[in-house]
């Protein structure tokens, strides 16, 4: 009988070695990298000061700028409440333990991680939930929330209360909060995730009949078409919401991440090779196909959380399938890490699919980076995942992808590069560059090193030091006979690149 072939470990060993260089290599100057940080259920946030909830989130983002993230996707409205001063909705109930009591000292998250993520270069987009108000039965509203002023725009499915999308006041509503978040904070964008109409309950229907009745007939819709009524309701909040958005800032984009599923084969030809459950277009009622296809959003963020090999919604055929239909709005992929670096293989051990999840993702043209799930299992390094990052996918930093549709005009150069000392701390610094329009403001710089001889090429990302928010960049200490050539480079809004500053030798 023939022996099976086996490869020796060494060569396995290798190829594995060959092939992770190689995608570092190949690893992209323009990648989105973001981390989404949820509030939902978060409990621990009760039991800080404000101090300390600050110096938790400062940690946060030690870890993600360690990981190479330049985004971070911020939950502020949870559930009908808010993580940011305002007076429209109450505080979170995720922050003290009472819903509508505010931090004492008070403070404002949503500030605070913006100017902390814009100090480092990151982006902050301001995360919401459009619909839901409450996670079970025994939680309490405040007095003054808009519950006990309208409750006919309410409505209870399961244990938990809702927002009715079928009312054009809770539109309105959702509307308002968005106008105000962009028109005081300096946003990134607005980002809402997969909880459209909720995901549905066994063979209990979500109980819209008093609006289905009221508005359907003046909506042109037939007694036999409520699943249509219900996509129109969704399709006309985020169409308002972009027009809004776009309205008082035309440059804060707005993202969408929907179930990772739009719909299976099985129901319909256009949709995926999938056997899911559940899907945004038949259940959630998002019809996320259509808003990319109309250009509603600036980017689409579907979760694709599950393994390479799954057997109703198979990791591989799904990426491809929101590549199909990217319709030319920039794709990131939702990674769940958790089932990304801990997989059952056919040994019978746990498995990493990390390698093969990232190249799918950096070799199709239509794929412009991933979001990481969660911040929270980030920040622990889970099964090594900053250590993966960091030492490898995303070991130099990475400018986001230029948003093309809605605008390509880059910012001027950056001016008078020169070295700036304190202390025994040298400082490159610069000048701002005039802007003609806050769409082309510089509003981050890139930090380019090369060593004397090296060839200027700013192509090549290991020439890319540090991304920063502000005009100025801690030069590290020079070995003896040492020298670097730094240029800098300004980035505008939608992530435009100027041409370099002059070069400035350090030695």
């Amino acid at each position: 009988m023939n022996k099976p072939f086996s490869v020796p470990l060494f060569l396995m060993l290798a190829s594995i070695v060959l092939a992770t260089t190689t995608l570092l290599a190949q690893s992209p100057k323009r990648e989105f990298r973001g981390t989404w940080v949820h509030t939902v259920g978060n409990s621990q946030y009760k039991t800080m000061t404000p101090n300390q909830m600050r110096d938790h989130y400062v940690s946060l983002l030690d870890s993600f700028e360690r990981a190479g993230i330049n985004a971070v996707i911020y939950q502020i409205r949870p559930q009908a409440d808010a993580f940011y001063m305002n007076s429209i909705e109450p505080w979170s109930r995720f922050i003290t333990g009472t819903q509508g009591v505010a931090p004492n000292p008070v403070w404002d998250p949503l500030q605070f991680m913006i100017d902390r993520c814009h100090d480092r270069g990151m982006e902050l987009h301001a995360w919401l939930n459009p619909y839901r108000v409450t996670s079970n039965a025994s939680e309490q509203l405040h007095p003054e929330h808009l519950y006990f002023k309208r409750p006919d725009l309410f409505l209870k499915y399961g244990t938990q209360l809702y927002f009715d999308p079928g009312e054009p006041d809770s539109r309105s509503h959702t509307l308002s909060v968005i106008a105000d978040i962009v028109s005081r904070y300096d946003v990134d964008a607005i980002h809402l995730d997969d909880y459209f109409y909720p995901y549905r309950i066994g063979n209990t229907e979500f109980p819209d009949d008093v609006s289905f009745n009221k508005y359907r007939a003046l909506q042109g819709f037939g007694k036999d078409e409520r699943d249509d009524w219900r996509r129109n309701n969704v399709n006309i909040l985020v169409k308002q919401i972009s027009d809004t958005i776009k309205a008082i800032k035309p440059w804060v984009k707005f993202g969408i991440s929907p179930f990772g599923v739009w719909r299976n084969v099985s129901k319909d030809p256009l949709g995926s090779e999938s056997k899911a459950g559940q899907t945004n277009y038949d259940d959630l009622f998002a019809d996320i196909r259509l808003w990319v296809q109309e250009g509603w959003i600036d980017y689409n963020a579907p979760q694709l959380y599950w393994e390479i090999g799954h057997s109703a919604a198979n990791y591989t055929p799904l990426i491809k399938w929101w590549s199909e239909n990217n319709f030319g709005v920039q794709l990131y992929i939702g990674q769940d890490i958790s089932r990304t670096l801990m997989v059952d293989g056919k040994s019978g051990k746990m498995e990493s699919q990390l390698y093969p999840k990232m190249r799918m993702a950096r070799e199709d043209p239509n794929v412009h980076g991933n979001i990481w799930w969660s911040g929270y299992n980030l920040s622990q390094n889970l099964s090594g995942m900053i250590d993966s990052l960091a030492n490898n996918y995303q070991k130099y930093p990475a400018l986001i992808p230029v948003y093309t549709l809605i605008n390509t005009t880059p910012p001027q150069a950056p001016i008078d590069l020169k070295v700036t000392t304190s202390g025994d701390q040298s400082f490159l610094t610069w000048i701002e560059p005039q802007a003609l329009t806050e769409m082309n403001r510089a509003v981050r710089y890139c930090v380019y090193r090369f060593m004397g001889s090296e060839q200027f090429d700013l192509e090549n990302v290991s020439n890319i030091v540090k991304i920063v928010g502000k005009n100025e960049y801690l030069l590290p200490k020079l070995e003896e006979n040492q020298e670097y050539v730094y240029v800098v480079t300004a980035l505008d809004r939608m992530w435009n690149e100027s041409v370099p500053s002059n070069m400035f030798i350090f030695k």
